[in-house]
């Protein structure tokens, strides 16, 4: 078989170009074997574009809509176009429902010489509630991961209740979009959606911005001021950072949980309110009520339902998917011009372990963009941070997620992750090195099954492929 560098149809600006296209795309040859494939479609899949090439497509592609390649020959001989909604299955056994384009491509000579195949994915319009009233912050939530498809799925169901919810997760995953996400896909919507900041403010000052205060409560109160819990009539009020609201103002919370009704501050007569709560926290309440910090009456009210969201360690793949979709972002804004990152940008970029999960990613790539001079975001272009910490931040990652495997044994042993924490800077080839050595031991304790060893090691199935084969491990 030809190489995918000798095909006609590969020209030196096509990836650039097939990766600036926010949608799955895949050129297939006469045989209809995988020639390319966008960055967009590898997150979508699952395969990456370097194994995919020179692959049947019914492989890469599993599809309800193409029997064995009928179809998609049809196109061939036919050059008509192919427009039909079907579903694929993923390398991690997902069904994701897609919308096919498919066309003709032809050569010089006029002749058939392979196919364009476009898929627009239908899983974030499906899965989300089809009477909701606004859309815009729903569709800023990115992610194809298994972790972020469970958070899509239940996103409706949480929609469809007036319960309390509680969102948990590390610093910068996207609690607030959820929230919010979650009050406009509800009866709430037409209503006001507060966000209170519950850590932001002392606490004489916080009692009176949420539950308001009488004229005359303090110094300086020469007027009634309604608060934001009246404000927030019929909608949503969502207090972010719950576990830093002092355990006064928590008993005021219970009480609009349990009665619906509060007394503002130097206010004699009680206040009835319909909010809906939506609170969220990157803290353990649970450790908070042992240490006795947050009260557990209050925990069990706010706990109703609850939303864990995955760090970006966790979300396998949606690091490059959410890469490319700030660069198009900033790039546009900024009208810079740039066409991309550079492979060994990328190498860093997508081995980073993102402590500040999206947030941070966000903010790299906006530095990124910026200082950028060259036609591609160059390894020099990345904060010097990334650089600097790297190494020893992906150590002592592991080492906070350590897995029991195979006979109960954590993995790596924290001897060796001690050990190893001075190897990084003493081997010959630095961090690569050691890392390799993890990737082999825990194939070894793993007795080969990628999955078990990915997750000892704290990656996702897709990053530890990728480094299988920079390793040439496979």
């Amino acid at each position: 078989m030809k190489s995918a560098s000798m095909h006609p149809l590969k020209k030196i600006a096509v990836t650039d170009i097939l990766n600036g296209v926010p949608h799955g795309i895949a050129i297939l040859d006469k045989n209809l074997c995988v020639v390319e494939m966008n960055s967009f479609l590898e997150v979508l899949t699952g395969f990456a574009n370097a194994d995919a090439r020179g692959v049947y497509a019914d492989f890469i592609l599993r599809s309800n809509i193409d029997n064995h390649g009928r179809q998609f020959r049809e196109v061939l001989e036919s050059e008509e176009c192919l427009s039909v909604a079907g579903n694929i299955i993923t390398q991690h056994h997902k069904k994701i429902p897609v919308y096919f384009t498919v066309s003709s491509l032809v050569d010089d000579s006029g002749n058939a010489a392979g196919l364009l195949v476009f898929l627009e994915d239908l899983s974030g319009l499906q899965s989300l509630d089809k009477k909701r009233h606004s859309n815009d912050n729903v569709e800023k939530i990115l992610g194809h991961s298994p972790k972020m498809q469970e958070i899509f799925e239940l996103m409706p169901v949480l929609a469809h209740t007036d319960a309390s919810v509680l969102i948990t997760g590390e610093t910068g995953t996207g609690k607030d979009m959820i929230a919010e996400a979650i009050h406009n896909t509800s009866k709430r919507s037409r209503h006001p959606f507060i966000k209170v900041n519950c850590g932001a403010l002392p606490e004489a000052l916080l009692e009176s911005e949420l539950f308001g205060h009488a004229r005359g409560a303090f110094t300086g109160a020469v007027k009634d001021k309604p608060g934001l819990f009246r404000l927030a009539q019929d909608g949503t009020i969502f207090l972010t950072e719950i576990g830093d609201l002092p355990l006064t103002l928590q008993v005021k919370l219970l009480s609009v949980l349990d009665d619906k009704e509060f007394f503002p501050v130097g206010g004699v007569k009680k206040v009835k309110v319909d909010v809906r709560i939506i609170a969220a926290t990157h803290h353990s309440l649970r450790e908070l009520v042992k240490m006795g910090q947050f009260r557990e009456d209050l925990f069990y009210r706010l706990n109703v339902l609850r939303l864990h969201l995955p760090s970006l360690r966790e979300r396998d793949g949606d690091i490059r998917l959410l890469l490319d979709h700030f660069f198009r972002e900033f790039n546009s804004n900024l009208n810079k011009g740039i066409k991309g990152y550079s492979n060994k940008a990328l190498n860093v970029l997508t081995s980073y372990g993102y402590p500040g999960n999206v947030r941070e990613l966000r903010n790299i790539v906006e530095y990124a963009v910026n200082i950028c001079q060259e036609n591609k975001i160059q390894r020099e272009c990345l904060p010097k941070y990334l650089f600097e910490q790297a190494p020893r931040r992906k150590v002592q990652t592991q080492e906070e997620k350590r897995v029991e495997v195979n006979d109960g044994q954590e993995f790596p042993p924290k001897r060796d992750m001690e050990k190893r924490t001075n190897q990084v800077e003493s081997s010959p080839g630095g961090w690569s090195e050691v890392e390799k050595e993890m990737i082999l031991e825990a194939m070894k304790k793993t007795g080969g099954n990628r999955s078990r060893a990915a997750l000892a090691l704290g990656w996702g199935r897709t990053t530890l492929w990728r480094k299988l084969n920079r390793y040439g491990l496979n």
